[in-house]
């Protein structure tokens, strides 16, 4: 490698490109794969990167890969597999938090190896809710450690996580711009980084069985994961009180000929989950919806709200459920948590523009957003990532929103799996996969997608749904990133950031430097999104190493180790599902993730060293 590197004219433009890249990532100012794509477009037309190479992350190892995961864990989701699961940690577990903590989080953390994280975590949430709801263990003790020992799975193989699957595609990248006679550095196999990530997960239960659990917020709720059992829990968390009436809009009522969504917003109103106005009682009646003469309401609300406002609107308040009550019997219907993901096509549309209830079939009647609890003017109200919407439908319908992307269902839905039938292909196709990765020599994005495309071929998955289980958010934003990282090497951007860091690190020991490259890492994960953490700094980190006469590798197996430790805000994805049905503050995830941190750097630069 060169040494004594002069800062050029397309290094400083790569510079700027990437500050104003980072810039955009901590405030954004917009979506980070639309940052993410303008990136790859700038480097085109700047002329960083060659024109036949620009857009080589679209085929690239690490998004075929990603893609694939996501249709195998989809596949084990609709056979039912989590259920079996759910029920084999409640019999070997019993009641007990001490049990059933290191069982959730062991397991969730060994499905997250060999899926993505997010995935699991989705997969989790509402069979820890069930888990909850039996155990009588509050949601938010068991939550916090399902999602940070998920994040710590995702560190166990190559394929647990975007920055792993990513990492030897970055190192290929930096091997094509070695200086001729430079030794290749070494790619990564699926279980090369085993020691480190089983380290950490160990770590992580032990943490909560320990020290964490005395900080763990104990907000003394039952889950929401059965019917009978709501009332209680919706009432002291979100003030939802009373019960359902129906209501006899009479000829003299001034609701007669008003939209619904207008009657909502009048004074001191109850909740309104149904209307009649037809042959056949619907619920979730939209906004648009009239209300004539002789239309049954029904509304939720106690006693003393409903029956006022019946006296002055000239309704009639009709002595018991007859018209909904085959509608609101909890074996059909109830109130149930869903969780709005990051990525989801319903950020930045209000619950109005959203039309939930025309399109999905649930009234939303309060947001938890971030341990905020809004239920006024909840029909306002923009959707933000990590929102928890407290929402009445049908069980029919939450299972049909539960196949959405858009959304993620945290309560247990009392159904039946949607295709059991098909266990047996499931896991013998995602049993394949994992076979031809550990004893074959294809790549990675091959054995995954013959996994894949075996579950759509024997019907486990039909290929829409493969395409919707697929998050191309996540897909753009890797493809669409890893040239900047090319852009880095090609110009020589990252070897001169390098020697500049060299300068200011000085005479520094090796682990020292270890401990600065691995806490930028962290910094940079917090704000931004761990793949471009990991593209940016993994060129970086090799650089430093060459220059140090360190291992490469195991310099850039740190970046993207360290991207995973994510504890202390709630900006990765997994933290950003688990805060709304949790039930947590920001100040839970920093007094609970701060010691957390600590001991993942500590943790992972002892063994990462011991190993490597």
């Amino acid at each position: 490698m060169e040494t004594g590197l002069t800062l050029t004219g397309d290094m400083m433009l790569v510079l700027v490109v990437l500050a104003i890249t980072i810039a955009l990532f901590v405030f954004e100012v917009v979506r980070v794969d639309v940052v993410a794509l303008s990136v790859m477009v700038a480097l085109g037309l700047l002329g960083l990167v060659p024109s036949d190479q620009l857009f080589n992350g679209f085929a690239s190892n690490a998004v075929i890969s990603i893609i694939a995961v996501m249709i195998l864990g989809a596949g084990l989701d609709r056979t039912g597999v989590m259920t079996v699961v759910a029920a084999f940690i409640l019999r070997i577990g019993g009641k007990t938090a001490n049990k059933i903590i290191p069982l959730i989080s062991g397991t969730v953390g060994g499905i997250s190896s060999l899926m993505q994280n997010v995935g699991a975590t989705a997969l989790f949430l509402p069979v820890v809710s069930r888990i909850s709801v039996r155990t009588e263990i509050p949601l938010s003790r068991l939550l916090m450690p399902m999602g940070f020992c998920a994040i710590m799975g995702g560190t166990i193989t190559m394929v647990g996580s975007s920055p792993l699957i990513l990492l030897n595609d970055l190192i290929s990248a930096s091997n094509a711009s070695l200086p001729p006679g430079a030794e290749t550095l070494g790619q990564f196999e699926l279980f090369d980084v085993a020691p480190v990530g089983l380290a950490l997960l160990a770590t992580g239960i032990l943490y909560f069985l320990t020290i964490g659990k005395w900080l763990l917020p104990d907000n003394k709720i039952e889950s929401s994961g059965v019917p009978a059992r709501t009332k209680t829990y919706f009432s002291d968390t979100y003030g939802i009180e009373g019960d359902v009436y129906e209501l006899l809009v009479t000829v003299d009522s001034p609701l007669v000929g008003m939209q619904v969504g207008d009657a909502e917003n009048l004074e001191a109103a109850p909740r309104l989950l149904a209307i009649r106005n037809t042959d056949e009682p619907r619920m979730a009646p939209p906004s648009d919806e009239m209300i004539w003469v002789g239309t049954i309401l029904g509304v939720m609300g106690t006693r003393d709200v409903v029956g006022q406002f019946a006296l002055d609107y000239h309704c009639r308040l009709q002595p018991r459920v007859k018209t909904f009550g085959g509608l609101f019997n909890p074996s059909r219907a109830g109130i149930s948590e869903v969780v709005v993901p990051p990525g989801s096509k319903m950020i930045g549309q209000s619950i109005g523009e959203a039309r939930l209830r025309k399109r999905y079939g649930i009234s939303v009647l309060a947001i938890n957003r971030r341990g905020n609890i809004i239920n006024e003017d909840v029909r306002e109200q923009v959707l933000a990532a990590g929102d928890c919407l407290v929402s009445h439908s049908t069980w029919r319908d939450l299972s049909e929103l539960h196949t959405e992307r858009k959304f993620i269902v945290a309560t247990d839905i009392p159904k039946e799996e949607q295709r059991p039938q098909k266990v047996a292909h499931a896991l013998v196709f995602f049993a394949l996969s994992i076979s031809m990765i550990m004893f074959t020599d294809f790549r990675l994005s091959i054995a995954l997608l013959v996994g894949a495309l075996g579950m759509i071929l024997t019907n486990v998955l039909s290929i829409d749904e493969a395409y919707n289980s697929v998050s191309w958010k996540t897909v753009f934003l890797v493809a669409s990133l890893i040239p900047i990282g090319l852009a880095m090497e090609l110009t020589g951007t990252a070897a001169w950031i390098a020697q500049q860091a060299m300068v200011l690190l000085g005479s520094m020991p090796d682990i020292a430097v270890q401990v600065v490259i691995a806490v930028l890492a962290t910094v940079f994960s917090l704000v931004m999104s761990n793949v471009g953490a990991t593209t940016i700094l993994v060129p970086i980190a090799i650089s430093i190493a060459l220059t140090t006469g360190a291992n490469p590798t195991m310099y850039a197996l740190i970046v993207a180790l360290s991207t995973s430790n994510a504890f202390i805000l709630p900006t990765h994805q997994v933290n950003a599902l688990i805060i709304g049905p949790g039930g947590y503050r920001v100040a839970d995830f920093v007094r609970v993730g701060s010691g957390m941190s600590v001991i993942f750097l500590i943790v992972m630069l002892t063994v990462v060293n011991l190993i490597f």
